[in-house]
C-alpha cells in the first residue's frame, strides 16, 4: 500500500481564495463561507431556467465517486489517480486520506467507488468500516477491477487513513484493455450483504460466460464471500456470486424506497439502460442492444428477444450516465423517490420518474461540464461532481 500526502488539499476550502490549490493538485479553489447549516459557495451560472441554483464547494483531480460517511456530513471524494480527499460540508475543510491501495491508472481504470456500512452510523468520523474499488494490475498487460474493506481512522479534521486495507473480491479472469471495470457498490437494504457491478471490460462475450463474473451483478457477504441462495450457486466457483449478468458497463447501482436494487449502464453507440435487477435474469449483452456497435455493425433490439429481461428506460442517443440516486430528501418535495442521473458527454441531470418497472425521463437540465457522481446532502440538497480535471463539486439547493 502507499500512502499519498497532498499538503495543499489539507487546506481549508475557506482559505482557497489566499492559497488556491492548482488543478494539477486537485486542492480546492473555491472561496466558500459558512453560514447557518452547510457551506455556501461561490455561485455558478447554469443555461435555461432550471429549478435550483449551483454553488462550487472546490474542485478535485479527475473525480469518480462521492459518498457520505453516515451519521456526518463529511463528504468523500475519490480521484482516479489513486488519491482521495473528504469535505466538511458544515464549515468547507477539505482533508487528505492515506493508506491507499496502488492503482492501476489508465483508460477508464483507476480507484473507483467507495461505501460505507449504513448500519455504521455515528458523528464520529473515524473507526468505522470503509469499502473501495480500483483497477488493479495483472501479469503481462492485464488489469481487472478489486474491492477492498479496511477501516477509517482519523487523526485530526484534516488527515485520515484506510488501514488493515485487504482485497476481498477481484474480477476473474484479468484480461487486456482499461474500460468497463464498472465496480459499484450498493448495500442491500437491511446491510446484511453487498451487491457488486462488474462490467466486461470491453469483452463483451463474458458478459454470457457464468464462468467468469464479467458483465455481471454480483451478491456478496460483507467479507467479500459469495452469499448464499445465490441463483447459481450449484455451479460452483465465481458463479457462486453472480445475481444476474449479460450487463455491459454498470455505472449506477442503488435500490430504490421499496427495497429494489436498479441498475443505470452504458449501451454501445446508443442503448443506454435503467434496469431493474432481478436474481437470475439475463440482460442480453451482447446479444442484443438497443444501440449499435461503435464500427456500425447493427445489435439485434431488445425487443426481438423477449427472453432477455428489457431495460425500464433506454436512450438514443446515450446519456452517458456516470451514477444516479433515488431522491428522498425534503428539499425538492416534487422529485421523492425519482432518479436523478448525471451525465457525462450529455452534460445534463436527468431526472426520470419510476411507475412500477418502467421509466419515463421527465427533465433534462443542462450543465456547463461533464457530470461524474451524484449525493444527497443530510439537508436534502444535491451534491455533483463534475468530470476531469479540475472537477468542481456543485451543491444545488432550489431557486
Amino acid at each position: 500500500m502507499r500512502n499519498i500526502v497532498l499538503a495543499s488539499s489539507l487546506l481549508p476550502i475557506a482559505l482557497a481564495s489566499a492559497s488556491c490549490g492548482s488543478a494539477q493538485d486537485g486542492g480546492a479553489t473555491a472561496d466558500v463561507r459558512t453560514s447557518a447549516g452547510l457551506a455556501s459557495g461561490q455561485p455558478v451560472s447554469l443555461d435555461g431556467d432550471p429549478p435550483f441554483t449551483a454553488a462550487s464547494l472546490g474542485q478535485f483531480a479527475e473525480p469518480w465517486a462521492l459518498a457520505l460517511a453516515p451519521g456526518t456530513d463529511t463528504l468523500f471524494v475519490t480521484e482516479r489517480a489513486g488519491t482521495m480527499k473528504f469535505v466538511n460540508l458544515v464549515d468547507g475543510q477539505v482533508g487528505t486520506v492515506t493508506g491507499l491501495p496502488d492503482v492501476a491508472y489508465a483508460g477508464q481504470g483507476g480507484l473507483g467507488d467507495v461505501a460505507f456500512l449504513p448500519g455504521e452510523s455515528s458523528a464520529t468520523l473515524g473507526g468505522r468500516t470503509i469499502y473501495l474499488t480500483w483497477a488493479e494490475p495483472g501479469s503481462g498487460d492485464t488489469r481487472g477491477a478489486a474491492l477492498g474493506r479496511g477501516t477509517l481512522t482519523c487523526a485530526d479534521a484534516s488527515s485520515c487513513a484506510v488501514e488493515n486495507l485487504q482485497v476481498i473480491w477481484r474480477q476473474d479472469p484479468k484480461v487486456t484493455g482499461a474500460g468497463h471495470y464498472s465496480h459499484r457498490i450498493a448495500f442491500a437494504p437491511d446491510g446484511q450483504h453487498l451487491f457488486l457491478a462488474s462490467g466486461d471490460r470491453q469483452k463483451k462475450t463474458p458478459a454470457q460466460d457464468l464462468g467468469t463474473n464479467l458483465g455481471k451483478v454480483l451478491r456478496l457477504n460483507l467479507d467479500g464471500t459469495p452469499a448464499a441462495g445465490n441463483p447459481f450457486a450449484d455451479r460452483g466457483g465465481v458463479s457462486r456470486e453472480i445475481w444476474s449478468y449479460g450487463h455491459r458497463n454498470i455505472l449506477g447501482l442503488h435500490f430504490d424506497a421499496q427495497g429494489r436494487l436498479w441498475d443505470l449502464e452504458h449501451g454501445p453507440k446508443g442503448g443506454d439502460e435503467l434496469n431493474l435487477v432481478v436474481e437470475g435474469d439475463n440482460y442480453g449483452w451482447p446479444i442484443v442492444s438497443d444501440g449499435d456497435d461503435y464500427n456500425g455493425t447493427p445489435i439485434p433490439d431488445h425487443a426481438t428477444r423477449p427472453e432477455f429481461h428489457a431495460a425500464a428506460i433506454g436512450w438514443n442517443p446515450v446519456i452517458a450516465p456516470g451514477d444516479f440516486l433515488f431522491y428522498s430528501g425534503a428539499m425538492f418535495p416534487q422529485w421523492q423517490d425519482q432518479a436523478l442521473m448525471p451525465g457525462l458527454a450529455s452534460k445534463a441531470l436527468v431526472r426520470v420518474s419510476i411507475n412500477g418497472e418502467r421509466g419515463t425521463e421527465e427533465a433534462r437540465y443542462p450543465f456547463p461540464e461533464r457530470l461524474r457522481d451524484i449525493a444527497q446532502a443530510p439537508d436534502g440538497s444535491l451534491l455533483l461532481i463534475e468530470d476531469g480535471e479540475g472537477g468542481r463539486l456543485l451543491r444545488l439547493t432550489p431557486r
